[in-house]
């Protein structure tokens, strides 16, 4: 259902180098197809969050979000994509990790739509050690914003607004998987109205790390 890359070393070397692996023309135009129409139906059940995370010095949430719980009991696709076998042994091999399901339906997968001049996601790190992001829509044109801003082996927010971080523009059908717990991370605000950026972000963890450390977003708001 998913393009996979052949595994190669160089896949795994560079995402231990930069935390970040760029995955380009991940989904198929078949699947993308009937990702987007999933998506944009199950963004009807989404919900409005505006709001900083005290915890994250103050950073900023504008987006409008819908948790896995909903996304399990809503939509076949989504976690059909989520549990595939291939998927998991890829990520496996690249991460040199023990790759499995995030237990928390809440977080094992998540939709997050910008849609507002404005809207972004804040600097973070995530809980869990592994972040699988699908992008169905994306703006153009990387000054419209949107963009993947991160920086590998630090989780100092501050780090960000240094000249150590990275910019990554990604386009529809596109993916990308980041150590989301040691690579803070951040996307920067749309610029202009009209433009969107939705994607759906899987997660995943290991054996020995199935409890969340804080509270998500949506306990939270």
């Amino acid at each position: 259902m998913l393009s996979l890359p052949a595994y190669t070393r160089a896949l795994s070397d560079r995402f231990a180098s930069d935390g970040y692996l760029p995955l380009p023309g991940l989904i198929p135009l078949r699947t993308l197809t009937d990702l987007e129409a999933e998506v944009r139906r199950l963004e009807k059940l989404a919900a409005r969050r505006d709001f900083s995370m005290a915890c994250m010095n103050d950073s900023p949430r504008h987006m409008t979000t819908l948790g896995g719980h909903v996304i399990a009991r809503e939509s076949r696709l989504i976690p059909r994509l989520y549990r595939d076998a291939q998927l998991l042994g890829l990520l496996a091999e690249i991460t040199d990790l023990d790759v499995v399901p995030v237990r928390d339906r809440l977080e094992r997968h998540v939709i997050n739509v910008l849609h507002q001049q404005g809207d972004t996601h804040g600097a973070h790190t995530d809980d869990y050690p592994l972040a699988l992001v699908l992008f169905t829509e994306t703006p153009n044109n990387p000054a419209d914003g949107g963009l993947l801003e991160y920086a590998a082996h630090s989780t100092g927010l501050h780090i960000l607004d240094t000249r150590a971080a990275r910019r990554a523009h990604h386009r529809p059908g596109d993916g990308y998987l980041l150590r989301s717990d040691t690579t803070a991370h951040r996307v920067t605000p749309l610029s202009r109205p009209d433009t969107r950026r939705t994607v759906v972000n899987f997660a995943y963890t290991t054996p020995d790390r199935q409890q969340a450390l804080t509270p998500s977003a949506f306990q939270l708001y």
